[in-house]
C-alpha cells in the first residue's frame, strides 16, 4: 500500500523525510500519525532492541535531528484511576500503534540492553520529565526519538505532541487487516 524504505521484521518502513510528498514537512504527532495510515501504516513502535537499532541508526546515518514514534502517555480519558499506570511517567507509557505497553521508564526493557530513555534532557535529569510543563503548562506526552539534542546522544525523550517533526512510519497489521478483509482480492 506505502512506501517501502526499508524492510524489518515482517513490516515495511519508510522516513517522511525521504518521501518527495514530505520531504520537508514536518508534522505534529496527530498529524504525523494520520499521515501514516493514509498508507496502512502507522507512527513507529520500537518494541525491540533490534528495532530501535534499527531506527537510531536511520537518524544517525541520514543526521536526522528527530522523529515522532507512536509512543504515547496515558494520560487521557480512559487513563485516570488506574493503579497499574502510576506514576505515569514511569508506567503509564504505551506504543499507541500497537497498543502494547512500554517497559517501565526507569528499567531496561526485557531482552534489551540498554534503556533507550535519555539520561537528561531540558531540566538535566533522566527521560521523561515533562518539562515543558514547567515552562507553559503543557503535558509532554509524546515519545520522540532526538538526535543528540541535548548532548545526550540519539535517545528517547517525552514531548509536547504539538512540535512539529519528521516521523517514521510502519506498516500497521490492524489497518493492513482491515483493507484486506473490507477488499478481497486486493494486493497489499
Amino acid at each position: 500500500m506505502g512506501p517501502k524504505e526499508f524492510f524489518f521484521n515482517g513490516h515495511n518502513y519508510f522516513f517522511s523525510g525521504h518521501l518527495p510528498a514530505f520531504r520537508t514537512a514536518k508534522y505534529d504527532w496527530l498529524d504525523a500519525r494520520n499521515a501514516c495510515r493514509e498508507y496502512c501504516m502507522d507512527l513507529v513502535s520500537i518494541e525491540t532492541q533490534e528495532e530501535n537499532n534499527l531506527i537510531f541508526k536511520l537518524i544517525q546515518q541520514n543526521d536526522i535531528p528527530y522523529i515522532w514514534t507512536s509512543g504515547r502517555l496515558c494520560d487521557f480519558k480512559g487513563c485516570e484511576n488506574r493503579r497499574d499506570l502510576e506514576p505515569k511517567n514511569i508506567f503509564g507509557w504505551f506504543w499507541s500503534a500497537t497498543r502494547v505497553k512500554m517497559a517501565p521508564t526507569t528499567q531496561i526493557p526485557q531482552g534489551w540492553g540498554y534503556n533507550a530513555w535519555s539520561q537528561s534532557g531540558h531540566k538535566k535529569v533522566p527521560q521523561p520529565d515533562n518539562a515543558e510543563f514547567d515552562i507553559n503548562g503543557t503535558n509532554e506526552s509524546c515519545v520522540s526519538v532526538l538526535n543528540n539534542v541535548y548532548k545526550d546522544g540519539i535517545a528517547w525523550h517525552d514531548v509536547a505532541c504539538y512540535h512539529e517533526k519528521p516521523f517514521v512510519c510502519e506498516d500497521s497489521e490492524e489497518l493492513l487487516t482491515y483493507v484486506a478483509s473490507t477488499n478481497p482480492g486486493i494486493r497489499l
